[in-house]
């Protein structure tokens, strides 16, 4: 029995949701990418393990996936399943190795002083995850990879802004100190969950930031892709509309619940982009000034 479809499954994230648009095939070695992240991360974030114990299962899931790579044995089921979308579509292990470096920086880095480390964390735990995908998905035009570095930031930094206070909660400020400094917004404060008009236009800054990736990776689609890029273009269309939700909401993201679109609004994105699909109409709806 494949484990990959049912970690997807019981995500319910907005990446697997994303999935139903593939084909068949498509969607099995989108499955068991996704499915990799997954259990990453989560080898990373478990916090009922002390922080070295955790480093030493990412060491293990780095051996694993280069005997992935490499042909050999891999030991992981999800590994195991993964071992021949990595040979059919020639998945390099410098972007897996890229990607577990990223998870790791979680063990060591609770603070970013500005936005030149932060890039680098959100080109590895989110563009390198664009990186593999659009091979599975297939391209023919190399600016693709550009396309897929200022989608997965945009991404990234999306998560950032809804996430303040489920990081705040384990420590954890993923907004720059610099900004925080340029605000006037204490790191205190948001550990303690407090909102203020200085963490709004803290936040708002971070948005434009977002916004900016977004605006670059919708100039960098190319034309000859748009068919084959329609799983993150819709992944584009819901961080979109989230971000937005956030504006509106004026960034006051320190309730217990993390903001999030309903399944009507996601179900609605994805029919809307079916649609664009089917009719040859698909250009990206996001990053409209």
């Amino acid at each position: 029995m494949q484990v990959s479809p049912t970690i997807t499954r019981r995500s319910a994230s907005n990446l697997a949701l994303a999935f139903v648009l593939l084909p068949r095939t498509q969607r099995q070695s989108m499955s068991a990418l996704y499915a990799f992240c997954r259990q990453v991360d989560d080898a990373a974030d478990d916090h009922a393990l002390p922080a070295p114990q955790r480093r030493a299962r990412l060491a293990a899931w780095r051996v694993d996936v280069r005997a992935a790579c490499e042909g050999g044995s891999p030991q992981f089921p999800v590994n195991r399943e993964l071992q021949p979308v990595i040979a059919r579509h020639r998945l390099s292990f410098e972007l897996f190795d890229e990607l577990i470096r990223g998870v790791e920086m979680d063990l060591d880095i609770q603070r970013y002083e500005d936005y030149e480390h932060l890039d680098q964390y959100c080109y590895r735990v989110a563009s390198v995850v664009g990186l593999l995908s659009i091979e599975i998905l297939g391209y023919r035009d190399p600016r693709c990879r550009q396309y897929a570095v200022d989608l997965g930031k945009a991404l990234q930094l999306t998560n950032i802004l809804r996430d303040v206070r489920v990081d705040a909660e384990r420590g954890r400020i993923y907004l720059p100190l610099a900004q925080l400094a340029r605000s006037g917004v204490r790191e205190e404060e948001i550990l303690r969950f407090e909102y203020s008009p200085r963490f709004e236009a803290l936040a708002r800054g971070v948005a434009e930031r977002a916004r900016d990736f977004y605006q670059r990776a919708r100039r960098a689609l190319p034309e000859v892709d748009r068919r084959s890029m329609a799983t993150p273009e819709l992944m584009g269309s819901v961080y979109w509309r989230l971000l937005r939700k956030l504006e509106a909401r004026r960034f006051d993201v320190f309730g217990p619940t993390p903001t999030r679109l309903g399944r009507a609004q996601k179900l609605l994105l994805i029919c809307r982009t079916w649609y664009r699909l089917s009719s040859g109409g698909l250009v990206p709806n996001y990053g409209v000034p």
